[in-house]
């Protein structure tokens, strides 16, 4: 099979967040001379993964137009191509100002969503300088994700220049919440909604990152989507897999991931949850945090414990060295609604590790509905402390239920999600947009 040439637009290849870990795994073994990523300067700025794709197109000031006066206050980034070393990456025309950014995204970003402005305050233009770099790159095939209104108009513009099938790569349901506030939200939806209608009519395949976001795409838009979720390298995760299953001491609970608004209740949840356990069952379970700051609220909690992120060739030792994992989801009614049909990128690493896994999440999500047929984690769906206390204190008194749970995930992770299978997988869906176009063509 030959491997065509593809360009990526809007999601870089990077070792820290979702999109660009799965992108790194979907692509693995392809021919790195054969890949290119344009997307715009925000997402280029650190752990980028230069081991799958080399070559990135930086969309900076000639191509992401911000009206006036709002261009007087974005800061700019250079056009063009770029190249990374292991210090973060910058690539702006003027430099970094925290204050700035603070502004501009407690501030500056809200009363354009307030006003109705925001989808019409920028738009990323096809520049005479990144059409010379297409036309020299010259692509087989174009592989595009998008989760704004100026992203859709792009990759539009994109492949109606090159005159190329494109692969629409679905991630979440942001449709849905896109226009959600503001003046005008109703006049957004629906316009964002047509426009996005149209990037889906120029697109040759269509993927998306769970079965229940395939089925409720198909009803919806109309399209068959074709799942692709976070595969996992087995040889990576089986250095350091869990093998026992006594507790540590003391026994610990892990979360790895993001703190902000939303989860953070949840994870407060776990943590109330945590410190009536240690009273009940006078243990000293401890909640690990791996985030990147500890949230204010911790100190009321001495089950909680944190810890800095570590670098992604670590995880394997962190995941299997934790008693049992949780992957905690926001109950709130937006949340839901944006992450109903995703699957969190950490489910198949999580499941690989060998240890125990903890379900956190409201029941109509595509996670939930996936570990409860396969049955790779304890599921609660409520958000209540006297549930998930019940999970929980079920894994902690029970060994070999901690065994079988785990067990169980491996097979489905290695039946399911590994890599060798998947990206072979992927790359005949990939080179199956390329058979239309022949076909058509002949």
């Amino acid at each position: 099979m030959t491997t065509p040439k593809v360009l990526i637009l809007n999601q870089p290849f990077n070792t820290d967040t979702g999109g660009g870990i799965t992108l790194s795994n979907l692509f693995t073994g392809w021919d790195s001379r054969k890949l290119a990523v344009a997307c715009s300067g925000y997402l280029l700025q650190d752990n980028i993964d230069t081991s799958i794709c080399s070559t990135y197109y930086q969309l900076g000031e000639k191509e992401h137009k911000w009206v006036f006066p709002f261009n007087l206050l974005k800061r700019k980034y250079h056009s063009g191509l770029v190249t990374f070393d292991e210090k973060p990456i910058q690539n702006l025309t003027q430099p970094v100002s925290k204050l700035r950014v603070q502004l501009i995204t407690k501030v500056f970003y809200p009363f354009l969503q307030y006003l109705g402005l925001f989808h019409a305050a920028s738009s990323l233009e096809l520049s005479k300088d990144f059409c010379a770099w297409l036309d020299e790159f010259k692509p087989d095939v174009i592989y595009a994700q998008c989760s704004d209104r100026g992203s859709i108009a792009f990759c539009i513009a994109v492949q109606a220049y090159l005159q190329k099938n494109m692969v629409f790569h679905m991630m979440d349901d942001w449709p849905t919440i896109i226009s959600s506030e503001g003046l005008f939200k109703h006049y957004w939806k629906r316009k964002i909604d047509h426009e996005f209608r149209a990037l889906l009519e120029s697109c040759t395949v269509f993927l998306s990152i769970s079965d229940y976001m395939s089925e409720e795409y198909q009803q919806r838009y109309g399209k068959t989507f074709t799942a692709f979720h976070n595969p996992i390298d087995a040889d990576f995760w089986k250095q350091y897999q869990r093998a026992d299953y006594a507790l540590n001491t003391p026994p610990t609970l892990l979360y790895a991931g993001r703190t902000g608004l939303g989860i953070q209740n949840s994870l407060k949840t776990i943590a109330k949850t945590i410190q009536a356990l240690n009273e009940e069952l006078q243990l000293s379970i401890k909640f690990v945090l791996q985030t990147a700051e500890i949230p204010d609220w911790t100190a009321a909690y001495s089950c909680v414990q944190h810890r800095k992120f570590v670098p992604y060739k670590e995880l394997p030792r962190v995941f299997s060295e934790a008693d049992l994992l949780i992957l905690p989801y926001d109950f709130s009614t937006i949340a839901t609604q944006y992450i109903k049909y995703s699957m969190p990128t950490k489910a198949s690493e999580y499941m690989i590790s060998g240890t125990p896994i903890v379900l956190f999440a409201p029941k109509d999500t595509a996670a939930v509905k996936y570990a409860e047929e396969y049955g790779w984690a304890v599921v609660v769906t409520e958000n209540k402390e006297e549930d998930l206390s019940k999970a929980i204190k079920q894994l902690i008194l029970d060994e070999s239920a901690r065994k079988n749970l785990a067990q169980n995930a491996q097979k489905i992770a290695a039946m399911r999600h590994d890599v060798n299978r998947v990206s072979r997988e992927f790359k005949e869906t990939i080179c199956s947009a390329m058979e239309v176009k022949e076909q058509f063509q002949s």
